[in-house]
């Protein structure tokens, strides 16, 4: 029902009129140094995907990357148990796993879910007039890239490790109650690079008050300093021409909102008559910083709009 032809966030295969399979993988290099800490984010982050569609993650497949020598076997434990903790907490069985040798550690899931193939959020389907809600603040990147040089203060961090590690699963249960045409989860694309792809797979284009937009507590001065991934820049050369930022947005914010990120929230567009009662059930089931910042509008010369 649902592969690769618009980049959605899983695919979906139907097994009967009433029940399909979401099937999605991710595993990345760590981001902190914690090793737990690590496994957790990196389960967190593979789950999403099901959560973006609408599904119910219901079994894992550990991928580890490991090196043969170098880094004692506890690290390596240590990361599983992460990865395990987060799966168990979202009601997850992890099966087993691969592993190969490879001189950089990677980490991540294989997951399937279900989902009733009658009710899949796509990426594709955000209607003029729809209302944007973003459950996540930005500037994972930008942290973790102070962190990396040895800069990020402990606040922050704990700060940035508890929003990686949240579970999409509260707004994905929220959302589906309401009127939604399309959401994506906003990972490492950013949020403009992810909003530019919804919005040419919906054949629209978004309209985003970027005062409005969440950005995590020292995002900005971090930027403002220069702590910007090589992913950030790449997202801003390749999405850069889809994207128009207004002249009066400081050149901090506008490199936050193509700021690659981590474990990040939902973008989800819903009919503006269920935005409100939406926006407060997320706010009741954990998206302390989920905020409306913009509107769907029909296809225009730029994806996406940045006032």
């Amino acid at each position: 029902m649902v592969g690769i032809a618009t980049g959605d966030d899983a695919g979906v295969y139907r097994l009967s009129d009433d029940l399909a399979l979401v099937n999605t993988v991710d595993f990345f290099t760590p981001v902190v140094d914690d090793p737990y800490v690590y496994g957790q984010v990196a389960a967190a982050n593979a789950l999403s995907d099901v959560y973006a569609m609408g599904g119910v993650p219901k079994t894992a497949l550990n991928i580890v990357c490991w090196p043969q020598s170098g880094l004692p076997r506890r690290y390596l434990v240590e990361i599983l148990r992460g990865g395990a903790d987060k799966a168990a907490e979202a009601g997850v069985v992890v099966v087993g796993g691969h592993s190969v040798a490879d001189e950089e550690v990677k980490y991540g899931m294989a997951v399937t879910g279900v989902i009733d193939p009658r009710r899949i959020i796509r990426n594709v389907g955000a209607r003029p007039g729809d209302l944007l809600l973003l459950t996540k603040p930005l500037g994972t990147g930008v942290l973790l890239t102070a962190l990396k040089r040895g800069l990020l203060p402990a606040n922050e961090y704990d700060v940035v490790v508890r929003v990686m590690s949240q579970l999409n699963a509260g707004a994905s249960r929220a959302m589906l109650n309401y009127e939604v045409h399309a959401a994506t989860d906003i990972t490492g694309f950013g949020l403009a690079g992810h909003a530019a792809t919804m919005a040419r797979a919906s054949r629209a284009s978004f309209l985003i008050e970027e005062s409005d937009v969440p950005v995590l507590s020292g995002a900005l001065e971090w930027s403002r300093q220069g702590m910007l991934p090589g992913g950030g820049k790449r997202n801003r050369e390749f999405f850069g021409p889809q994207v128009e930022v207004s002249e009066d947005t400081v050149e901090p914010m506008a490199q936050l909102l193509f700021d690659p990120q981590t474990s990040g929230g939902l973008l989800i567009a819903v009919a503006p008559q269920d935005a409100p009662a939406l926006l407060g059930a997320l706010q009741a089931a954990g998206c302390a910083d989920a905020a409306l910042i913009g509107e769907v509008a029909a296809e225009a010369q730029f994806a996406v709009q940045f006032s």
